[in-house]
């Protein structure tokens, strides 16, 4: 039986979990947090922080792992790239996921090769930042340089909210960094979705329209998906290509990923994030509903060393599938959930996270989600109308 480390332990990576259990395997699930939820349906816990790669490496030699996967976990990637590499295990290139996984290495390699990329620079202190502000053409986004979920990320219209943008920025950041980047107006929705390479070969890619709540505590945090995208097909093929050309650049050979883009007011089309692991939101599993092809099974299947079976192919997709991000814009106790109309009937499935009488948070990243809400719609239209509607139709009692 083949044992897999999955570093992280929130339900995110439960998808991960069942994808190596239908394929035999032996599940490791890795973190410092023994409470966390995808532990319980894991066949071992290894308590160990998934940002120390030495530790993670000690762990992995100790088990005798055959495979490594930081699936939904941001923080684990480098950790796993360093593991397989160590161990000689399938993986992505340790010095290749450094830089994807730093916004300020990846912004800085992204210009040097001759990509589109907004203008950014990465600060070790709140000091050094406030002395160039005035440098800065505003509103700039001011972002953790090794972060994910939208944790710590703001908008500073101001040159005098560098300072508190930048505290909230290292106060999510692991290295103690932040980056200050150009905010590019976007026409249209901007995009965030996953896809898989095979060798290089970038056989799946797929890119959705993101939609956000403005009225939560962070407006930046995601709060719904919609494919397939109406951005144009002529900037889609764009962005493929570049994103075919980065992965080949970089040496990725299969892998699973979570690509953000966006094409900007000025017509030129960005890739704003490309993480070597799976998104967050279920986003993998929204693809296997949209196109019936399972990404999942493959990234484990690779892990493991395994062939990859069925081979992922460029998407088609069946109808028009959205996901609300369910939450709340009140810190209380959740007290219930009632769907409604248009958003009942589309409703295809509805996993909450929390039960009568839980604590709930305010919406600040995706860790403070309760739920997801899976749509299919027979048009773009209606599915766009529930989204665009969604606190009238799905109402979040919280107390």
């Amino acid at each position: 039986m083949k044992k897999l480390m999955l570093l992280g332990g929130t339900r995110f990576v439960l998808p991960a979990i069942e994808a190596a259990h239908r394929l035999g395997a032996h599940v490791i699930t890795c973190d410092y947090l023994p409470g966390n939820y995808a532990h319980r349906f894991s066949d071992q816990y290894c308590n160990v922080s998934t940002v120390d790669s030495e530790a993670v490496l000690k762990a992995a030699m100790d088990l005798k792992i055959d495979g490594i996967l930081s699936y939904a976990s941001d923080a684990g990637a480098v950790s796993a790239a360093y593991v397989a590499q160590k161990m000689g295990l399938p993986g992505n290139p340790y010095e290749s996921v450094c830089i994807l996984q730093n916004k300020g290495r990846f912004r800085r390699y992204l210009k040097e090769h001759g990509y589109h990329v907004p203008r950014a620079k990465a600060y070790d202190s709140i000091e050094e930042a406030e002395a160039e502000r005035t440098l800065w053409e505003f509103p700039v986004i001011v972002k953790p340089t090794d972060s994910a979920g939208s944790k710590g990320v703001s908008r500073v219209d101001t040159p005098e909210g560098i300072a508190p943008a930048a505290r909230r920025a290292v106060s999510s950041s692991i290295e103690g960094r932040f980056l200050i980047e150009q905010f590019i107006t976007q026409d249209g929705y901007s995009t965030d979705s996953d896809s898989f390479s095979i060798g290089s070969d970038l056989v799946f890619c797929t890119f959705n329209d993101q939609m956000f709540d403005r009225k939560a505590s962070n407006p930046y945090a995601p709060a719904g998906f919609m494919w397939p995208s109406t951005m144009r097909a002529d900037v889609q093929e764009d962005l493929r290509g570049e994103i075919a050309r980065l992965i080949r650049e970089l040496n990725i050979g299969t892998a699973i990923y979570n690509i953000e883009t966006r094409l900007g007011t000025d017509g030129k089309a960005y890739i704003m994030e490309l993480s070597p692991r799976a998104g967050g939101n279920r986003l993998a599993e929204m693809l296997r509903y949209a196109t019936g092809q399972d990404i999942i099974r493959a990234t484990v299947q690779s892990a493991l060393g395994l062939a990859i079976d069925p081979v992922p192919t460029q998407p088609v997709y069946d109808g028009f599938w959205g996901e609300a991000i369910l939450h709340s814009r009140l810190d209380g106790i959740y007290d219930g959930i009632t769907i409604l109309g248009d958003a009942k009937r589309c409703a295809v499935e509805v996993d909450m996270h929390v039960e009568k009488g839980d604590r709930v948070h305010s919406f600040t990243s995706g860790r403070d989600e309760i739920g997801t809400l899976v749509l299919r719609a027979d048009s773009r239209e209606e599915l766009e109308g529930i989204l665009r509607n969604i606190d009238q139709l799905v109402q979040i009692s919280v107390r």
